[in-house]
């Protein structure tokens, strides 16, 4: 029979190794999905195409030894990225992209703002049905909705026949194949995403906060400017993430909605992918626009971080 210090001692070391595996899995589950497909991207980039299909050049000898791990790191090229930044194309579809998802997401932050603020004050059983509206474009398929806008904005489209029927114009307006168009398309399909975070920030505020504010005599605008908007400040910064992100390495919605004329490094990765067959040169793109998305991202919830340190 085991004495009571060793039963102890075993306990113990089974408890550590069960918070091991709990704090690891996370890890190990990052480092499979995440860590090690961006690897493979990473070493594509610095590779060159040889078959026009994988493996690329250089590949790694892990039989040679040491001297094959050397041979392999002194032949990764550098060639794809200078010539990303030495291309106007990559540079200009970068910036572009930028600027086409950053006022999506102001767009979506200005109309899912005041939904959100509504379905938080609906009356409590109201809430989940309002939350099923809002969820029930996912139950259509994704590209089936950004389809339907083709029919709605074309010159001759549901949009324009409206306007014209109610005499707002006389001609129809170009909509289809603009930037209009995609930002209509991305604020669109994203608006859950801006939405839900938004409720679920709103709906835990406590209402307290404002009734004391207008008893002090604050006015209904200012208390919600003072007092709504910073408390809702992580729905603000969780939705507008959830929105960004995707919107600036968005393919589908610049390609069906935005024509030719559109310029979005989604599609420039696309069509290094599958039409030039280029995977190389693709997956630099790939790998700057990873970088492009994660730098700020991190330095931002960095700022974040310390201004709720700052602020207990």
């Amino acid at each position: 029979m085991a004495s009571p210090i060793r039963k102890h001692r075993d306990d113990t070391g089974r408890r550590g190794w069960g918070r091991r595996l709990v704090i690891g899995a996370p890890y190990l589950w990052l480092s499979l999905f995440f860590l090690l497909p961006v690897l493979i991207v990473l070493k594509i980039s610095l590779s060159y195409p040889e078959l026009a299909q994988p493996p690329y050049a250089p590949t790694l000898d892990l039989s040679a030894g040491w001297e094959g791990i050397v041979g392999f790191v002194g032949e990764l090229s550098f060639d794809n990225f200078v010539f990303i930044t030495s291309d106007d194309l990559y540079v200009a579809a970068v910036l572009s992209s930028l600027r086409i998802a950053a006022s999506s997401t102001l767009i979506l932050l200005l109309v899912g703002y005041p939904i959100a603020y509504a379905m938080a004050k609906a009356p409590e059983g109201l809430r989940g049905i309002l939350v099923a509206a809002v969820i029930l474009p996912f139950w259509t398929s994704f590209l089936i909705r950004v389809y339907s806008w083709i029919g709605i904005l074309r010159p001759e489209g549901l949009l324009n026949g409206l306007l014209m029927a109610l005499g707002v114009i006389d001609q129809p307006l170009t909509i289809l194949n603009t930037e209009i168009a995609v930002h209509i398309g991305i604020v669109y399909t994203y608006l859950p995403f801006m939405v839900l975070p938004l409720y679920a920030t709103l709906e835990r505020m406590d209402d307290s906060l404002i009734e004391a504010a207008q008893d002090l005599g604050s006015t209904p605008l200012k208390a919600f400017w003072t007092i709504t908007v910073p408390l809702s400040w992580p729905g603000i910064v969780a939705g507008s993430l959830l929105c960004f992100i995707p919107a600036v390495g968005e393919f589908v919605i610049p390609d069906l909605l935005g024509g030719s004329d559109t310029l979005m490094i989604g599609k420039i990765l696309w069509a290094e992918f599958f039409s030039n067959r280029d995977w190389p040169l693709a997956s630099a793109v790939a790998i700057v626009m990873l970088v492009v998305l994660v730098v700020p991202i991190v330095l931002f919830r960095e700022a974040e971080a310390r201004r709720m340190e700052e602020g207990r």
